[in-house]
């Protein structure tokens, strides 16, 4: 099952609480409410979450007439992550999620190799457009990573010099 980075973050949030609501929402998720709603309908329609009554003012997805309602992992969304709590249940237990993989580790850990990376190594790991992959190196060092460039077979190769 393809989830998106914001899918992901969501769910593994969700998981890690111990009543698998998705709110709070991380912190990482900048996105305004419209895409947020979206996303999570999106999940719901896929079962991927559930919406249940709640009680805690923090786990509010919405008001019915007098119910408090929050949106809740369910053991499909657990699996769509990599979380096998054993028991095939799914929230609510004491599940660990696998780490999430998002892209830019990928190339992160390509980057960190010895011998670095090529552009082509790095589109091959992420599957994004030649001038996506070249507008996150531009990210990093905007964001203060320095990015060394050496030769390998004579093709260019990026690798990224850390501190210390």
């Amino acid at each position: 099952m393809s989830l998106t980075d914001t899918q992901s973050i969501l769910l593994s949030s969700a998981a890690h609480r111990g009543s698998g609501s998705v709110y709070p929402l991380p912190a990482s998720i900048t996105a305004g409410p419209g895409p947020v709603a979206r996303t999570l309908n999106l999940l719901a329609k896929r079962g991927l979450i559930e919406e249940r009554e709640t009680s805690l003012p923090d786990e509010v997805w919405r008001v019915g007439d007098v119910t408090r309602y929050g949106m809740f992992v369910t053991a499909a969304g657990l699996v769509a992550i990599g979380v096998d709590d054993g028991a095939g249940q799914g929230c609510g237990r004491a599940a660990v999620p696998a780490p999430v993989q998002t892209k830019a580790a990928q190339v992160l850990a390509l980057l960190r190799r010895s011998d670095g990376a090529t552009l082509a190594e790095l589109i091959a790991g992420t599957g994004w457009l030649p001038h996506t992959t070249r507008a996150f190196l531009t990210g990093l060092r905007k964001k203060g990573r320095t990015l060394e460039k050496s030769k390998r077979d004579g093709v260019t190769c990026y690798s990224i010099v850390e501190a210390g």
